[in-house]
C-alpha cells in the first residue's frame, strides 16, 4: 500500500511556521534556525489532509507531497 509522503526542502524554507501551525502532527520548526522539520514521513490518513494544506500554504514552496496516483496501488 502506498501512502502520502511529505518532502521538505530545508534550504528553501524561510521559517514562516505555517506548516507547524497547519499540521503539527507532521511538521515542526527547528528550534535553532526556525526551518521546517518533518516529524512524520508517512502520516496516517487522519493527518494527510492537514499535510496537503500545509504544503499549499507554505509561502516558499518548501513542502511537496509524493502521493499515489488515484486508482493506483
Amino acid at each position: 500500500m502506498t501512502t502520502t509522503r511529505p518532502l521538505v526542502d530545508r534550504e528553501r524554507c524561510i521559517g514562516a511556521g505555517m506548516c507547524a501551525l497547519t499540521a503539527p502532527e507532521v511538521f515542526d520548526q527547528d528550534p535553532d534556525d526556525g526551518r521546517v522539520l518533518l516529524l512524520n514521513a508517512e502520516p496516517p490518513l487522519a493527518h494527510r489532509a492537514a499535510a496537503r494544506m500545509a504544503a499549499g500554504v507554505c509561502p516558499s514552496g518548501a513542502i511537496t507531497l509524493n502521493e499515489p496516483e488515484p486508482g493506483g496501488s
